[in-house]
């Protein structure tokens, strides 16, 4: 690692923000001794899953206070003087934002400012103007405007940052008290200069619009940070390719099957149900090679006693497809529930997740590759599911969705390519696409 490189140390909400970057590594505990293991990584740049997405706000709290608290530790032994932290997130804004980055400032401070970098060009999020923006077939949206926004735990009403930091931190941080950094900012070379200038955690939302812009944003940010500078951000993954400089991933997207244990066929989990999600089953599901395995969740809502009936149901039907020589695709059914309040709900999400992970303990042990569709899915078939403490990242099959691989000691699935896919990345084909690289010799 270059001596004037800042270490990257991203707390990551769920497991897709890798999506951008390759060979790092990703870990799934946070005591001390793996996040040494991290900090003196070869490559510069790690991430801690942390799945706040997934738990109530104090849940989080408690979470992020003990990732920082032995972070500190770890950097300490390390030795460690140069290095960013990033609270990575959803770039559609959903999360436990600003609590988690208050967290981290009062744990780890004294930070000169945090920054709002949401933009994610490969799913096609950009901030223009410190408005955010999903492109739908070509045209700009306001996130506010999208399904998105109207998630029951994360939801909000402004696509205009400065208006969303207002909301989020209920006013303590006014939307008039904002730093926006333009376009025509960043393209003009005048952020180093506005750097030196910030103090006392101010929040400054960037725009981006194509990774350029991130880059340029980023060489300030570097530059500033060799400098002495102490530097927060609440971002989406596509500032961290920027921040990290990695280059071409070793193995081409195209090329991925190469790491196929078996000639056996592999598994598609999905989890998420936005509607791209949903979506992009649709279209894999009309594959004359694949057989989908629906998990009735209103059942599991309704007669939660019956659910060792449905996961052995589930698992006898697993079983079948794959003796056949096709590609099981188990999901849950596409309807979102309604629950009393927020806790109920994610309970109920815990519950779901379970069940999944049980279905992965279950699965065949000669099977290929697995598909997990759905970020906070994703974090559990890795930590939970697969029972991973440390794995590495080789790279993306497809813009934004990652392959990391299982050690060749695991005890169940050995050298297992695992593809981390978001649930809002891609286009209706997406799914289809990443299925057919890996089933293809």
């Amino acid at each position: 690692m270059n001596q004037k490189q800042p270490k990257i140390i991203v707390i990551d909400d769920d497991p897709t923000g890798s999506q951008t970057v390759h060979s790092c590594l990703l870990l799934m505990q946070w005591d001390v001794a793996t996040l040494t293991k991290g900090l003196r990584d070869r490559v510069p740049i790690f991430f801690i899953l942390s799945n706040t997405r997934a738990m109530s706000p104090d849940e989080a709290i408690n979470t992020t206070q003990e990732i920082c608290h032995n972070l500190k530790i770890a950097i300490a032994e390390v030795g460690i003087n140069n290095f960013l932290i990033v609270s990575r997130s959803d770039s559609t804004l959903r999360g436990h934002y600003p609590l988690e980055t208050d967290v981290i400032a009062q744990e780890l401070g004294d930070f000169e400012a945090h920054f709002l970098t949401p933009a994610f060009f490969e799913g096609g999020r950009i901030t223009v103007d410190s408005t955010h923006y999903l492109l739908i077939d070509g045209v700009k949206t306001p996130v506010a405007e999208t399904e998105f926004a109207r998630d029951s735990v994360f939801g909000y009403s402004h696509s205009y940052l400065p208006d969303y930091v207002a909301e989020k931190t209920q006013g303590k941080i006014p939307s008039s008290e904002v730093v926006k950094f333009s376009l025509s900012d960043l393209r003009g070379g005048q952020i180093y200069q506005r750097l030196l200038q910030l103090t006392d955690n101010q929040c400054v939302v960037v725009d981006g619009e194509t990774q350029a812009d991130f880059d340029l944003f980023a060489q300030a940010i570097l530059q500033a940070t060799g400098e002495g500078r102490h530097f927060l951000f609440r971002s989406a993954a596509s500032l961290l390719s920027s921040l990290a400089q990695l280059g071409q991933q070793p193995t081409p997207a195209e090329n991925m099957a190469r790491y196929r244990p078996t000639n056996k066929p592999g598994i598609v989990l999905v989890g998420s149900h936005v509607q791209k999600t949903t979506e992009q089953l649709s279209q894999l599901l009309q594959e004359d090679q694949v057989v989908g395995i629906e998990i009735d969740v209103v059942r599991l809502r309704d007669r939660p006693q019956e659910r060792n009936t449905i996961l052995q149901e589930t698992l006898a039907k697993v079983n079948q497809v794959f003796a056949e020589d096709k590609t099981p695709i188990v999901y849950t059914s596409r309807q979102e529930l309604s629950f009393a309040d927020i806790r109920q709900r994610l309970e109920f999400g815990t519950a779901v997740s379970a069940l999944l992970m049980d279905v992965v303990h279950g699965l065949p042990k000669s099977l290929s590759f697995l598909i997990s569709k759905g970020g906070i899915t994703s974090n559990d078939v890795l930590s939970v599911g697969l029972n991973l403490k440390v794995v590495r990242l080789l790279g993306q099959i497809l813009p934004g969705c990652s392959v990391v691989r299982t050690e060749s000691t695991h005890p169940q699935f050995p050298n297992l390519p695992v593809v981390l896919f978001p649930g809002n990345v891609g286009n209706q084909d997406s799914l289809v696409a990443a299925w057919n690289r890996l089933r293809n010799f």
